[in-house]
């Protein structure tokens, strides 16, 4: 498994940056985070919410090699307004009011980025304070997103394949929970196979998850593999923060397979129908 999930990342990474420009020679750190599968955030010029963003990739990235074939290198920074997107696959997006929405150059990158199977998780970090009703999470969020090729969006529902790439999963918790979170919107007509008790609801990854619950500094852990940030207190915060970690594993496992765990529930029905064509010949 550990061999195919490293060829399908690096052979997605190299069609993409033939797309992109095949006269250009790529970014050695870029080649290095493909190579590597290495997790990617976005700069966002605040040096604590960067360092947030190294730390809980630098931690998730830890979990998935201890607890998954996939074993990602050190997590990247990138700056869309120069960097090469093409080779990456997970964009970790924290937004903050400060932020300076990116140049049309940019966001063409990030749009090709998207289109071209990418995903980021943009996470507002207010699951503290802000209240349900929708993936806005402020003017910030609206304004940085606005001009991306975004789907419709809709809370996720407990049959996504999200839900079950890696771990079973009722709830997507960071530092904060509650919140619901958002991806593509499935189809108005997505219904279940007889006996399957889930829905194939999206040909493939979502391109963008909107949240609010600071998942950076759920997975947050420091060159000793510690935790940085607080999570409520006594058994049930370090409960959270493991379910944080699980989310973000089935996360990261998603983005990488796509639908592989959907398909896996006709895999009995094909099964079936090469033995009675092996009875037939």
């Amino acid at each position: 498994m550990r061999w195919l999930l490293t060829l399908a990342a690096l052979i997605w990474a190299g069609a993409l940056w033939a797309q992109d420009d095949p006269a250009a020679p790529p970014d050695p750190h870029l080649m290095r985070a493909a190579d590597e599968v290495a997790l990617a955030y976005v700069i966002t010029g605040d040096a604590e919410v960067d360092a947030a963003s190294e730390a809980g990739l630098r931690g998730l990235s830890h979990v998935l090699t201890a607890r998954t074939t996939v074993e990602p290198g050190t997590p990247i920074g990138i700056d869309p307004e120069r960097d090469d997107l093409s080779l990456l696959t997970f964009l970790y997006w924290p937004v903050t009011e400060a932020q300076a929405p990116p140049s049309p150059q940019a966001y063409v990158r990030l749009n090709h980025f998207l289109r071209s199977g990418g995903m980021i998780l943009f996470d507002t970090r207010d699951g503290d304070i802000a209240g349900l009703g929708g993936p806005d999470g402020g003017a910030a969020l609206q304004g940085l997103a606005a001009p991306l090729d975004i789907p419709p969006l809709a809370p996720i529902p407990a049959d996504h394949v999200i839900t079950r790439s890696f771990y079973l999963l009722r709830d997507f918790p960071g530092r904060y929970q509650g919140r619901e979170v958002w991806a593509e919107a499935p189809p108005a007509d997505a219904q279940a196979a007889e006996g399957v008790p889930f829905r194939n609801l999206n040909d493939g990854v979502s391109p963008v998850i909107i949240g609010g619950n600071a998942w950076a500094e759920a997975w947050a852990m420091d060159e000793n593999g510690l935790p940085m940030f607080s999570i409520g207190s006594g058994f049930e915060g370090e409960r959270q923060r493991e379910m944080a970690y699980r989310f973000g594993v089935n996360l990261i496992m998603y983005v990488l397979t796509g639908n592989y765990k959907s398909d896996q529930v006709h895999v009995p029905a094909l099964l079936e129908r090469l033995r009675q064509e092996e009875v037939v010949q």
